[in-house]
Parts: C-alpha cells; sequence; structure tokens
C-alpha cells in the first residue's frame, strides 16, 4: 500500500470515528428514541452517519491530494 492510499484509510477511519461520535450524540438529541434499550435505531444511525462522513473524509482527502 502506498502512502495515498494509506491516507485515504485514514482519512475514512477519521470521518468514520466523527460520524460515530455524531451518532451517540443523537441520544442526548432525542432519548425516547435513540436510546440503549433499543438498540437497533441507535446503530443504524451510528453506522449510517459513520459511512457518510468517511465518504466525506476520503473526499476532502481527495480534494486535498489528487490521485497519483
Amino acid at each position: 500500500m502506498n502512502a495515498w492510499q494509506k491516507g485515504a484509510v485514514a482519512a475514512a477511519i477519521s470521518g468514520a470515528a466523527g460520524g460515530l461520535t455524531t451518532g451517540l450524540a443523537s441520544i442526548g438529541i432525542s432519548p425516547e428514541h435513540f436510546n440503549f434499550t433499543q438498540p437497533n435505531l441507535l446503530f443504524k444511525v451510528m453506522a449510517t452517519a459513520a459511512v457518510i462522513n468517511a465518504i466525506i473524509g476520503v473526499a476532502a482527502y481527495v480534494k486535498q491530494s489528487p490521485l497519483p
């Protein structure tokens, strides 16, 4: 794996971590809908936010460091 690919993977991981944090923040926004007593909806929100933020992170990386 070359340096550019490592940077893209790092951007995806960083974005996904931010998405998980966003998903956990949904507990504070709407605790009656997003809580650990019904984790399915919470995990769906966390997974969706992680994927979207990972895509945004990679897109930002590609903008900064275009394909070699």
